[in-house]
């Protein structure tokens, strides 16, 4: 088994332990983690269209670079600016760790889980070329 299919279920592991252990012992703390959980799996989309978006920049016209990355910055320094300030710095400490933790486990269970998905994608697509090539 690959490592990064470990990291992926024992980031699933841990989160679900978390969300279910609030949710059976009702603690007030249940929908932050359940917040942060999707904050942390959007927060890694992001990341790797991102990424994805950068790898493509080869080869393209230097204000085309400039206009992507006055774009990527003009959204997500006030985004990150307003969530630091009104969210962060204004929730209850006893929820701040948990919290925080929650969305790490997101990010790195779903961008483990999307490069599983698009390898399970490409063996399906290639394994379908090559039926179609024998019949």
């Amino acid at each position: 088994m690959k490592k990064s299919h470990i990291a992926m279920i024992l980031a699933f592991v841990i989160g679900v332990g978390m969300l279910g252990k609030a949710f059976a012992m009702n603690e007030d703390i249940k929908m932050y983690l359940l917040i942060f959980w999707g904050i942390g799996m959007a927060l890694a989309f992001l990341r790797l269209f991102v990424n994805n978006s950068i790898k493509k920049m080869k080869g393209k016209n230097w204000k085309v670079k400039v206009a992507f990355f006055a774009v990527l910055l003009g959204f997500g320094l006030p985004f990150q600016s307003w969530f630091r300030n009104a969210v962060l710095y204004k929730m209850d400490s006893a929820y701040l760790g948990g919290s925080i933790a929650m969305l790490v486990v997101g990010m790195v269970f779903m961008t483990f889980f999307s490069g599983y998905a698009k390898g399970k994608y490409v063996e399906r697509k290639a394994g379908s070329s090559q039926v179609m090539a024998k019949s």
